[in-house]
């Protein structure tokens, strides 16, 4: 290559770098956007990866300037995880709470507090659902609601067409309904009770009608304790349909009771509402139908138990907070809301949500007569926990190991170690 012909190349590259450099800093004067920034998103729900692919490309629709990579862990050991890291100053930007006491987290200095003037969107939520995400400790809230779970009975529409049953309203109905279809040779619940925390879940799916409202208001004002006849007489019916639940109950573990219901071969299953996205996994043939628990007689309150099931909230060593707060903005919008319920076919609290879902359209009805799930609403802050005490205690009632009013008082009795009205 000539002289002439290098000094020409070399020339034309200045000019080209010279170019590039002038419209970078043209673009900044103008405020054109910079780098995007990467937030960290964690969660304990691993099977929920896909969906949140889709939820977080409909924010950066809005925000493209926002990556957020979602990072889910092993269910059983997220709070360590999540504690740990955030002890040490580190973890996500956004971190998936627990709901209740703590949110699974220790103490409120990991967390940003919220208020509806950050968060305009929490207006789109019931005050229970707010109540959840709000720390024991100083009261404040720290988390954008997550989802409510429903405590009720679902239900195999062709075995109860076969068996020629229809959904029961009252105990007695949900006896006879059982008696028929154990005649005909299907299994009436896929329950079993080997799995400890599915006792508690029976309990709200079966009883929260017999149990009511008004009992729960009376523990709570320190006028009752789980002695009431309201609770032990329910306990009491509980006990007495045992023998519709799956052959040899006591030693059905969680999975086996899933499979039985959902292959086809028990014909209910007193669950949670977050089983409706199981069972259609594992049998998308199933056709669902659901009801709330039965009541004592015709006209009483039908009743559905309900918890609210963790929240989205900032970590207070993000050194993306801005960022983070719009995300969390986001999150708390019908927009949001719709799009979670129908990905990932759970109930979303945020107000206007539209289901695709008919069985969630049902539940969202439901849930408009509802008490708390009861234990873990409001017994979970302290040893032993309300839900351990009941677990166990139904868990050992069922075995024919304890009456009902001995479950009542061994729940009493170890409540009252730190709650004072129980204190007589």
């Amino acid at each position: 290559m000539s002289i002439a012909t290098t000094l020409k190349a070399g020339l034309k590259t200045r000019i080209l770098a010279g170019l590039a450099l002038g419209a970078l800093a043209g673009a900044m004067l103008l405020g054109a956007p910079a780098r995007a920034q990467d937030l960290t998103m964690w969660s304990w729900r691993q099977e929920d990866k896909a969906a949140y692919a889709k939820l977080i490309a409909a924010f950066r629709k809005q925000h493209p300037d926002i990556n957020v990579k979602f990072e889910a862990f092993e269910a059983a050991n997220y709070n360590t995880v999540l504690s740990t890291a955030l002890a040490g100053g580190t973890g996500p930007d956004i971190v998936q709470a627990r709901s209740y006491g703590t949110l699974g987290v220790g103490k409120p200095d990991y967390l940003v507090p919220l208020d509806k003037s950050a968060v305009p969107e929490l207006s789109n939520f019931p005050d229970s659902a707010l109540a959840a995400e709000t720390m024991r400790a100083d009261g404040k809230l720290y988390a954008v609601p997550l989802a409510s779970q429903t405590m009720l009975i679902i239900y195999n529409k062709e075995l109860f067409e076969k068996a020629g049953v229809t959904p029961p309203g009252t105990w007695d109905e949900l006896v006879t309904v059982s008696k028929t279809l154990k005649d005909k040779g299907i299994t009436p619940f896929g329950n079993g009770t080997a799995t400890a925390w599915q006792n508690e879940t029976i309990v709200g799916a079966l009883l929260s009608s017999q149990i009511g409202k008004a009992f729960e208001q009376d523990v709570l004002a320190g006028k009752a304790d789980f002695t009431d006849p309201r609770f032990v007489g329910a306990l009491t019916k509980l006990d007495e349909i045992k023998t519709y639940f799956a052959p040899n109950f006591s030693g059905v573990d969680y999975a086996a009771s899933q499979q039985l219901f959902a292959t086809g071969r028990a014909a209910m299953f007193a669950g949670g509402s977050f089983e409706i996205a199981n069972f259609l996994r594992q049998n998308p043939k199933l056709k669902l139908g659901l009801f709330a628990s039965p009541v004592a007689k015709a006209g009483d309150p039908r009743l559905v138990a309900l918890y609210y099931d963790g929240g989205y909230a900032i970590n207070a060593a993000s050194k993306n907070k801005d960022a983070a707060l719009k995300f969390l903005r986001f999150l708390g919008t019908p927009e949001f809301g719709t799009l979670f319920s129908n990905e990932l076919q759970n109930i979303s609290p945020i107000k206007g949500v539209a289901f695709e879902n008919p069985l969630l359209k049902e539940v969202s009805t439901l849930n408009q007569s509802a008490m708390s799930y009861i234990m873990l609403v409001n017994f979970r802050y302290q040893e032993p926990s309300g839900s351990v005490l009941l677990q166990a205690g139904v868990q050992k009632m069922l075995a024919g190991k304890a009456t009902p009013a001995e479950i009542g008082a061994e729940i009493t009795k170890g409540i009252a170690t730190y709650y004072p009205p129980f204190r007589k």
